[in-house]
């Protein structure tokens, strides 16, 4: 069977169907929503089969929408239609077990059983063996500069069915839609498609296998990769040589103000940062700061005195974000940070509790109720100090305990790392 019919079988075209209703998500420039698809499938699948064979289909452009970056820039996503979301993850689901052979053991984005935690890990394992010059290389707007001709003449090495090659190159150039206006995209692969994490896969399995023939030690995620080199000296000259490659070789494009040499303790990678643990006598995973100052801020957010939902709404989003947030980060050392972030949390939470008192008479009533004598209660409800005061003071730390809030069902940061935590 050709290629293209086992993208289009049934088989595979409910199973890419299924995904993409799982995955939900926005609707594309024809304002189809996912909840819509089944229905657009069971009347149009077999004309859309037909166009993919006549190579008479044309994908629609995807949504051009906007997210901020950590850093306060934009980062580019495009939001491709409903339908044209089950034809990339058709094509996905047939391509990736043929390239997933060619890929190296050390790429871990976008891959089946293979995620960031493994790929800290064996960035830790080299580290620990002495290779502690580590070789940052910044990818300039990765996903949309990749060059078509470029990426399709890989593609082409490995699959010989010209209606699939076309069909790849049709979503490429498909274009996108900017505020009402249609653009060309005669370069990259938007991120957002069910197609780009392989694309990408598939353009920087080339600096892999670069990397592997020079003998090189590396750990790629996606765009992200370090390069582990046991001298200064060695490292400065991959890094130039490197760089000389990509842009040459794959007419990428390299940030050479953010790309840079670092030692482990300097290093940001998927959000983790190194430490030298003197007791173990090896470097040893933690969150790296920004990454859980961006942990306070969602927990701040949350935790605002005006933000108009109750306190058993707000209980179910920290959950959220407390559980993700942690088992993310799981393999890393941060009992003593998160002991912090629990502090703040617990003040924060109080402080909403008192206010849902809504007055001084319910105030000290409430205080009384949870054991605080009189005369201290009404002491504090009179004070006249600020909700940061509250928040900190002793009797409120009495009255709203460890254990009643816990007993509330507000979640502690540290107690559910200590469930999960992995060591390593």
């Amino acid at each position: 069977m050709e290629l293209l019919e086992e993208i289009l079988s049934n088989q595979n075209m409910n199973q890419a169907y299924k995904r993409v209703y799982r995955n939900k998500g926005a609707s594309g420039v024809d304002g189809v929503s996912v909840e819509e698809l089944k229905e657009y499938l069971k009347e149009q699948k077999d004309e859309l089969r037909a166009q993919i064979r006549k190579r008479k289909y044309q994908p629609s452009p995807a949504l051009r929408v906007e997210i901020p970056k950590e850093n306060g820039k934009m980062r580019k996503l495009g939001i491709p239609t409903v339908v044209d979301r089950v034809v990339q993850q058709a094509i996905s689901q047939k391509l990736n077990p043929i390239f997933e052979k060619q890929f190296s053991e050390y790429s871990y984005g976008f891959r089946p059983r293979r995620s960031c935690e493994m790929a800290i890990i064996q960035a830790l394992e080299y580290i620990n063996d002495g290779y502690e010059w580590l070789v940052d290389i910044d990818l300039e707007r990765f996903f949309d500069t990749v060059h078509h001709d470029k990426l399709m003449r890989i593609i082409s090495h490995t699959i010989k069915d010209g209606d699939v090659i076309s069909l790849i190159r049709k979503y490429l150039v498909s274009g996108v839609m900017v505020h009402g206006k249609y653009e060309d995209t005669p370069v990259g692969t938007p991120q957002g498609g069910n197609l780009s994490p392989l694309l990408s896969n598939i353009m920087l399995n080339e600096l892999d296998k670069e990397l592997e023939a020079r003998g090189l030690r590396f750990v790629r995620y996606a765009d992200d990769s370090l390069i582990f080199i046991r001298s200064e000296k060695a490292a400065n000259r991959v890094l130039t040589s490197i760089t000389k490659f990509i842009e040459k070789k794959l007419g990428l494009k390299v940030n050479v103000e953010k790309s840079r040499i670092s030692r482990p303790g300097e290093t940001k990678f998927l959000g983790f940062g190194f430490y030298y643990d003197f007791n173990k006598e090896k470097f040893q995973p933690r969150p790296h700061e920004k990454s859980i100052q961006k942990f306070q801020r969602k927990l701040r957010k949350l935790t605002k005195r005006n933000l108009g939902i109750s306190l058993d709404d707000r209980i179910v989003k920290l959950k959220q974000v407390i559980l993700g947030w942690v088992n993310y980060f799981k393999i890393a050392n941060m009992k003593k940070a998160l002991g912090a972030v629990d502090a703040k949390l617990r003040s924060r939470l109080r402080v909403i509790i008192w206010k849902q008192w809504k007055n001084n008479k319910k105030r000290i009533k409430s205080l009384i109720q949870l054991g605080i004598p009189e005369e201290e209660a009404k002491g504090l409800t009179y004070c006249r100090r600020g909700y940061r005061f509250i928040g900190l003071s002793k009797v409120v730390q009495r009255a709203l305990s460890n254990k009643r809030l816990k007993q509330r069902g507000i979640p502690f940061v540290l107690d559910y790392y200590l469930k999960v935590h992995t060591v390593i």
